[in-house]
């Protein structure tokens, strides 16, 4: 499941939440449920706006990052031979 970014104007906080793709939330009282947050002096039918986010990505920056994501690197050698760099200890 992902993550998304909810912002509730009436009290201009920032809450991010877990939740299927096909769950559509609309209000705080669901963001907080769903945050195990207290909502405070906000009313719970207080209306939410989820933000557009970038995702997380991973870039490997080395052999070892590839071997224990469980990756295997090739890298092109002489004469189109092709060496497994990740098998090295």
């Amino acid at each position: 499941m992902p993550f998304y970014d909810y912002f509730c104007p009436s009290n201009n906080r920032k809450v991010e939440v877990l939740h299927s793709i096909h769950r559509e939330v609309q209000t705080w009282g669901e963001i907080c449920q769903l945050a195990g947050c207290e909502p405070g002096d906000t009313p719970a039918n207080a209306p939410v706006k989820r933000l557009l986010s970038a995702p997380n990505l991973a870039i490997p920056l080395s052999d070892n990052d590839y071997k224990s994501a469980g990756f295997t690197r090739l890298v092109k050698r002489d004469q189109g031979v092709y060496e497994n760099v990740t098998a090295k200890d």
